[in-house]
């Protein structure tokens, strides 16, 4: 995807950056502990992975720990991992968090119209689980995720009204929860129906492969859930905002960069050091590409807005680190382009920050479910001697992978340069 914006737009959005710096900072600090707890969905290791890479990019020298922790099948009562209060205590209690998000509901309403004595079970179920998370330690924070959507909308509900409508009714009521206790809440349901209408309206075909069984949403889709969710927690949407005026070779504007070594002239060049990076996404997937244009991700978190007046060139070509970026006409520079939507250097370190993050939460699921759930209560000495050298492996090669994903998101000096093309 390839998107230039227009002045009036960029005026905006670098307004609304400016705004942020008064409100509300961002929920998570250095020291954080987050697990992101609930069913099958959250067990795809994909809204909570992108999640995870979206706020290290974005702040990279913040030291957060995360854990994921979905079982498929998994209700508000537990399921195929162990009932509630064995999920809680060794799948999150035992982490220490000090924030927990929580998804669930798909598994709950029995894929069925509304049934009351189910709902009834619901409701007391997620008290249980919030009471037993206060119980263990009042400090933790709580995130409720409204339970994401059963796709009724690129495909013909099952019956009449549709089982997302009661996903709806189960989401108004976690909502409520929240709203009575004071927890944050982020809206999956509403955001992900959203972008399938628009999907839909633009490519039906296409669209079915967002949520290709109605349950389980492609990686595509997790993207919008990972955007509501760090939105929730106030996520900025500037990545930079540069803004450089070539015939006086004078930097404007320096958002969340510095600038330095900047010529001037008919050909303009400097060096960039951003603070950040761009969201890690693979633009040239059509799915993609088709969730992103329904969708407001890149408008809303990912702005790494270049702007350079006074050329006099038609067109120009931009390299970054002798890397060709794309040609574009003096009128889009000068009303600004945002570089997180082409394939950059700066792209391409995020990307390797979503691998490594990937590879890190490969770890931790392998600890959680091949070693931790199944074997935990084996009374054998050497199985548990065995166990504990296994899980101490584990650990050490976590922390490996999450040193080297830290490492790959530190800023990195770049070498920008604008010369006139035909």
């Amino acid at each position: 995807m390839r998107v230039t914006r227009l002045l009036a737009l960029l005026t905006v959005v670098l307004a609304l950056c400016g705004a942020s710096a008064i409100a509300d900072p961002f929920a998570l600090h250095s020291g954080d502990r987050v697990v992101t707890y609930g069913d099958s969905i959250t067990a795809q290791q994909l809204y909570s992975n992108y999640a995870e890479a979206f706020v290290l990019t974005r702040f990279p020298k913040l030291t957060i720990d995360w854990w994921t922790a979905g079982w498929g099948g998994d209700r508000v009562t537990g399921g195929g991992g162990g009932n509630i209060d064995t999920r809680l205590s060794r799948d999150v209690l035992a982490f220490k968090p000090t924030r927990v998000t929580i998804m669930l509901g798909m598994n709950d309403g029995g894929y069925r119209p509304l049934d009351e004595a189910l709902f009834n079970t619901y409701q007391k179920g997620y008290q249980h689980i919030l009471d037993s998370i206060k119980k263990a330690d009042p400090s933790t924070k709580v995130t409720l995720i409204l339970p994401s959507p059963y796709d009724d909308v690129t495909q013909t509900p099952k019956f009449d009204g549709g089982y997302n409508a009661v996903l709806v009714k189960y989401g108004e009521y976690v909502n409520g929860l929240a709203q009575s206790q004071g927890l944050d809440t982020a809206d999956f349901n509403s955001a992900v129906v959203a972008m399938l209408q628009k999907a839909k309206a633009t490519d039906p075909e296409l669209a079915k492969k967002i949520i290709p069984d109605r349950v389980h949403p492609s990686p595509a889709g997790h993207l919008v859930m990972a955007e509501t969710l760090v939105r929730s927690w106030n996520f900025p949407s500037l990545v930079s905002a540069v803004s450089i005026d070539a015939s006086a070779a004078t930097a404007v504007r320096a958002d969340g960069a510095t600038v330095s070594k900047l010529k001037g002239g008919e050909s303009v060049s400097w060096d960039e050091l951003e603070a950040a990076l761009p969201l890690p996404i693979n633009f040239d997937d059509p799915l993609t590409a088709l969730v992103l244009n329904s969708s407001d991700v890149v408008d809303a978190i990912d702005q790494e807005t270049l702007q350079v007046t006074g050329l006099t060139a038609a067109k120009y070509e931009l390299r970054i680190d002798d890397k060709a970026v794309g040609t574009f006409a003096k009128e889009d520079l000068a009303a600004g382009v945002n570089l997180a939507t082409y394939a950059t250097p700066m792209l391409a370190q995020a990307l390797t920050v979503r691998d490594l993050t990937a590879s890190h939460v490969g770890v931790h699921a392998t600890r959680f479910r091949s070693i931790l759930a199944p074997y935990q209560g084996d009374t054998d000495p050497n199985v548990k001697k065995a166990l504990g050298d296994v899980v101490s492996a584990l650990d050490k090669l976590d922390e490996a992978f999450v040193a080297k994903q830290r490492a790959a998101a530190q800023p990195v000096l770049h070498h920008f340069a604008l010369a006139a093309a035909q």
